[in-house]
């Protein structure tokens, strides 16, 4: 069957053509459900999960979907592991994002700030019409962030969900950890990017175009860094022609499965205190 990635080549028979990974189906899918059955579903303590990916240029070795894939799958693993303890319902993911860091690359397909933030305002908008009063964004995007926590405040004050914005792991250029190697830069289809997609979707990866692109000079600067305390404008060209930042070389399937594994059990974690979070003094 042809498969979102593949490249059509009629000369290519079904037998030759790499086998696809087995896709997962959540039972707590919102989309699947009849709307009273939904209505039925959902209560006040529900957890609304919305997957936000991106399509982008992820360099020569990956595809445009990394971030889409990542988000969906760690999100369905998340839920099915954790959705009926924690009341969790999962949305279809948002595919087109903010991802004009990479516009420069044939292959990204990005929406606008404005675009963006009027597409969640109207998805929350829909998601208040249910018993639900819970939204969390499950991002897979670091281009992504800083909006979304825009958009959440702003969606609180407009319809009085409470809302979350959630990464499987923090990036690294939001202060998270990156492999030593990468010198805390590895931000973009590098080792751990390229390990989760040969765990998840090893079909669509391309380890002999694996690279290193790492702006070592960059290692020098204190402040105005990846993850510094001063925050820089950027597009993913400024730092080498591939548009990859990182070190692909190493990755595994392995790896990532581990790191699979660890990010699933740190969202059930999350999402735990996302189900019963209340500001309110007690």
């Amino acid at each position: 069957m042809f498969r979102a990635g593949d490249v059509w080549n009629p000369a290519v028979t079904t037998a030759q053509r790499p086998a696809p990974s087995v896709r997962r189906v959540t039972a707590r899918l919102l989309t699947e459900l009849s709307a009273p059955a939904l209505t039925a579903a959902l209560g006040p303590d529900s957890v609304v999960v919305l997957p936000t990916g991106a399509l982008e240029q992820h360099g020569p070795h990956l595809p445009v979907a990394t971030d889409l894939i990542t988000a969906q799958s760690l999100a369905e693993l998340a839920v099915e592991q954790f959705g009926d303890e924690l009341d969790l319902w999962l949305l279809p993911p948002l595919a087109y994002t903010k991802s004009n860091e990479h516009a420069w690359s044939s292959g990204t397909f990005w929406l606008s700030a404005a675009t963006l933030t009027a597409v969640l305002s109207d998805i929350a908008r829909c998601v208040a019409m249910t018993p639900a009063r819970r939204l969390a964004f499950l991002n897979g995007h670091g281009g992504n962030s800083a909006l979304l926590q825009v958009a959440a405040r702003d969606i609180r004050l407009e319809t009085g969900l409470r809302t979350f914005t959630m990464h499987p792991a923090l990036p690294a250029d939001h202060g998270g950890e990156s492999p030593a190697d990468e010198l805390g830069m590895g931000i973009h289809g590098g080792l751990e990017e390229t390990s989760l997609m040969l765990h998840l979707r090893p079909e669509l990866v391309d380890m002999t175009q694996a690279d290193r692109w790492v702006p070592e000079h960059l290692a020098e600067y204190s402040h105005v860094r990846f993850g510094g305390s001063v925050s820089f404008g950027w597009s993913s060209d400024d730092f080498g022609p591939s548009g990859v930042i990182g070190d692909a070389r190493e990755a595994t399937a392995a790896r990532g499965e581990e790191r699979t594994k660890a990010m699933v059990a740190y969202l059930g974690e999350a999402f735990a205190e996302v189900a019963r979070f209340d500001p309110t003094p007690r």
